[in-house]
C-alpha cells in the first residue's frame, strides 16, 4: 500500500474540512445525527456538528458497560493513603448514576453549574461524569487552590452546588480543603445552595447546617437508582475550566459536548494509538485540562482503562510510576517534562526493576521539553518520547506527531520541537507588527490558528463573548486569527519550535500563571508601592516567577528585608496558592522603565537569566537596571 505524507493528510483535513470531520464523527454515538458539520456564519465563533444530540457520559461509560461490563474502566492508586481500587465499566456506571441521582435530588439540572474542588480520588471522576450525564456544567478547580482564587471562580461560575472533600494529601502532608472552601464561600458574593462533602477521614470538619451534605449517607440512600442520560445538542456546554490570563480576572474556558467528544475520540486513535481494553496512565490532575481530556474523558471514550494516581512520582521511591506500568499493563503514558526532570535526579536503575514491555510511548507536555531530558528518558525507557504542545483553550494537542493514522507515513520526532500542526488546525506564523505570514524557514513569528478552530477547542470565554474576541482574535494587526500568544519558528522540514510567550503568562512546571495576577496580589501588601514579576528559566520547573518590588520604605537591614519577603510570600500563598509563589521577592528602589513609563519586564527577565537585555537607550533611569543586576549577583 502506498502511504501518503502527513503533510498531504493535514492539508486534506483543512481543504475538505467538513468531509474530514464527518468521518471522525462516526467514532462516537449520536442519538440524533448532526445536520451540519460546521457553522462558521458568525466568525470567530464556530459551531460543530449542529443539530446532533449526544452525551459525553454515555460515550465514556454506558456504551462500553453495555458491551464489556466487567472490563476495567477506572484504576485508582493512592500512595498517599495506601489504597488501590479498580472499577469495571459496570461499576463505574453504577457509581456515576448514584451521584447523578444525588445531584438531581438537590435540584441540579441541565445548564446548572457544579463546582468541583477535590483531590485525586474516584469520587472526583464520578462527579465530572455525573454532571455530564445530566447535562449540568462542571467547573473543576484544582484542589488546594487558595480561598481568594477559589472565591473568584465561585462568583464567575455561580454554581448551584459544590462538591468537595475534607482534605487532600501531598507527600504525606494533609491539606485540609474544608477551611479553604468555607473561607472562599464567605468571600464570594455568590452563595451556593448546597455543598456535597466526601469525608475521607483525613481532616475533621464541622458541616454547615442547612448547606453541607454528607456524600456517604446520600450514596447509601441513592445507590442503585437509574438516571438516564440527557441527550444534548452538540453545542451545549459541557464544562468551564479557568486559566490564568494577563489580568487578575481568570478566564473560564467554555467547551462544547459533541465537538469535544469527536476530537478526543480521534486523538486517542490518531495521536495516542490507544485501543479498547488497554490502559492509559496520565500523571496529571483533574484540575488541569490534561486531566479533563486524558484522565477522564479521552481514555474512557476510547474504551480504555484510565489510571488515576494520587501521590508524588518519588513516593515511596522514584520507581512508583514504573511499578504501576508493570502491574496494570499500561500501554500509553502521559506526563510532563518537570516530572521527568525530578526523576532524573534519582537512581536510574529504578526504571530497570520493572517490566515495561507493555508501554509503547511516553507523551510529554506542559512546558518545553529540553533535549537532555528527552534523551535521558528515551534511553531509560527504550520507547518513543513524544513531545506535544497545546493549551487549556485547545483541549487537545495542537503540535505533535500523529503516527497512528492508517495510510499515512509515520513522522519521526525531533528533539526540541513538539512536532507539526495536527489535522484540523490551520496553523501559521505571522509577523507580530504587520500580520504578514512568515513562510521561510527559521523565521520567528507569533503562532496563530486560522478560523475556525477545530472541534474540541473552546467555544468562548464563559459569560463573556467580547473578552473571547478581544483576547484571542484581535491581537494581530489586520488579521482575525486566534493567537496562542507564543513565539514560534518552523524549520525547513516543517517542524515547529516554541520560543516563549508574547504576553505576560509564564509556565511553572506546566501550570500557566499570569504575572499580572501575581503582581496585583503583591502590590496589595501595605508595604509595597510597586512590583514587577517576570518568568525566569529554571532547570527543574521550566520557569519560576521572580518578583522585584519597590517598598514604600526600604528595609533597613537584610533581616528586615527577609521578614518583608516572607510576609509577601505568605500573602501570595493565601490569595493565589503556593503554585504562584515567586522564587524570590527582591526589593529595589526603582524599577526600569522607558521615558514613557513602560515597565521593561523583558529587560528584567534577560538580566535575571544572565542574557543581554538589549537596547537600553529608552531607559528613563539607567541606574535602575544596574541596581537589579547588582542585587541578582549578590
Amino acid at each position: 500500500m502506498t502511504l501518503i505524507s502527513y503533510a498531504d493528510f493535514h492539508a486534506r483535513s483543512l481543504a475538505e474540512r467538513d468531509a474530514f470531520w464527518a468521518e471522525q464523527a462516526r467514532r462516537i454515538d449520536w442519538q440524533t445525527p448532526p445536520q451540519q458539520v460546521c457553522d462558521v456564519s458568525r466568525p470567530p465563533f464556530a459551531r460543530w456538528f449542529v443539530g446532533g444530540t449526544t452525551n459525553l457520559c454515555h460515550n465514556a461509560v454506558d456504551r462500553h458497560a453495555a458491551k464489556r461490563p466487567d472490563d476495567p474502566a477506572l484504576i485508582w492508586v493512592s500512595t498517599e493513603v495506601g489504597q488501590e481500587r479498580v472499577y469495571s465499566f459496570a461499576e463505574l456506571q453504577a457509581e456515576v448514576e448514584t451521584l447523578a441521582a444525588i445531584l438531581v435530588a438537590q435540584g441540579v439540572g441541565q445548564g446548572d453549574r457544579v463546582l468541583i474542588y477535590m483531590p485525586m480520588i474516584p469520587e472526583a471522576a464520578f462527579a465530572m461524569l455525573a454532571c455530564a450525564r445530566i447535562g449540568a456544567i462542571h467547573s473543576v478547580v484544582f484542589g488546594g487552590f487558595a480561598s481568594v482564587s477559589l472565591a473568584s471562580r465561585i462568583d464567575d461560575a455561580a454554581p448551584k452546588l459544590i462538591i468537595s472533600a475534607d482534605a487532600g494529601s501531598r507527600g504525606g502532608k494533609v491539606v485540609a480543603y474544608k477551611p479553604l472552601l468555607d473561607e472562599a464561600i464567605t468571600l464570594a458574593a455568590h452563595k451556593p445552595a448546597r455543598v456535597l462533602m466526601v469525608d475521607r477521614g483525613l481532616a475533621a470538619f464541622t458541616p454547615v447546617a442547612g448547606r453541607d451534605l454528607d456524600y456517604g449517607a446520600l450514596r447509601t440512600a441513592h445507590h442503585g437508582q437509574r438516571v438516564p442520560v440527557a441527550w444534548l445538542e452538540s453545542n451545549s456546554i459541557s464544562y468551564t475550566l479557568y486559566t490564568s490570563g494577563t489580568t487578575g480576572k481568570p478566564k473560564g474556558v467554555q467547551r462544547d459536548v459533541g465537538g469535544y467528544a469527536v476530537a478526543l475520540a480521534t486523538s486517542m486513535d490518531y495521536i495516542f494509538g490507544g485501543k479498547p481494553g488497554e490502559t492509559y496512565f496520565s500523571t496529571s490532575d483533574i484540575g488541569w485540562v490534561v486531566g479533563h481530556s486524558y484522565i477522564i474523558y479521552g481514555p474512557l471514550i476510547a474504551g480504555m482503562a484510565t489510571l488515576m494516581y494520587e501521590g508524588l512520582p518519588i513516593n515511596p521511591d522514584a520507581g512508583i510510576w514504573w511499578s504501576l506500568v508493570e502491574k496494570y499493563g499500561v500501554t500509553v503514558m502521559f506526563s510532563a517534562p518537570t516530572a521527568v526532570r525530578v526523576l532524573k535526579k534519582h537512581d536510574a536503575s529504578l526504571l530497570k526493576r520493572h517490566d515495561l514491555s507493555s508501554l509503547r510511548a511516553l507523551f510529554l507536555a506542559g512546558e518545553p521539553l529540553d533535549e537532555p531530558t528527552a534523551r535521558w528518558i528515551a534511553e531509560a525507557l527504550g520507547v518513543p518520547i513524544v513531545d506535544n504542545y497545546w493549551q487549556t483553550e485547545t483541549g487537545w494537542p495542537l503540535l505533535t506527531v500523529a503516527n497512528h493514522i492508517p495510510g499515512v507515513a509515520p513522522v519521526s520526532t525531533r528533539f526540541g520541537s513538539p512536532g507539526m500542526p495536527m489535522y484540523g488546525y490551520g496553523v501559521k506564523l505571522l509577523d507580530e507588527s504587520t500580520g504578514e505570514e512568515l513562510t521561510a524557514p527559521n523565521q520567528k513569528g507569533v503562532l496563530v490558528i486560522e478560523h475556525p478552530l477545530p472541534p474540541g477547542a473552546l467555544q468562548t470565554v464563559w459569560g463573556d463573548d467580547a473578552r473571547f474576541v478581544s483576547t484571542y482574535w484581535s491581537s494581530v494587526p489586520g488579521r482575525q486569527v486566534y493567537s496562542t500568544f507564543d513565539w514560534g519558528m518552523r524549520d525547513a522540514d516543517g517542524y515547529t519550535f516554541i520560543l516563549g510567550r508574547t504576553d505576560d503568562v509564564i509556565n511553572v512546571a506546566g501550570h500557566r500563571l499570569g504575572t499580572r495576577e501575581i503582581e496585583e496580589c503583591i502590590s496589595g501588601h501595605a508595604a509595597v508601592a510597586e512590583v514587577a514579576v517576570v518568568g525566569v528559566a529554571d532547570q527543574l520547573k521550566g520557569q519560576v516567577a521572580l518578583a522585584f518590588a519597590v517598598p514604600r520604605e526600604m528595609p533597613a537591614t537584610p533581616e528586615a528585608a527577609r521578614a518583608l519577603e516572607a510576609q509577601v510570600m505568605k500573602r501570595v500563598d493565601e490569595q493565589l496558592g503556593a503554585v504562584a509563589r515567586p522564587s524570590r521577592v527582591l526589593f529595589v528602589s526603582v524599577l526600569p522603565k522607558t521615558r514613557s513609563g513602560k515597565l521593561l519586564r523583558r529587560a528584567l527577565q534577560a538580566v535575571a537569566e544572565g542574557r543581554d537585555p538589549g537596547d537600553l537607550t529608552t531607559l528613563d533611569d539607567p541606574g535602575a537596571l544596574a541596581q537589579v543586576t547588582t542585587l541578582l549577583r549578590g
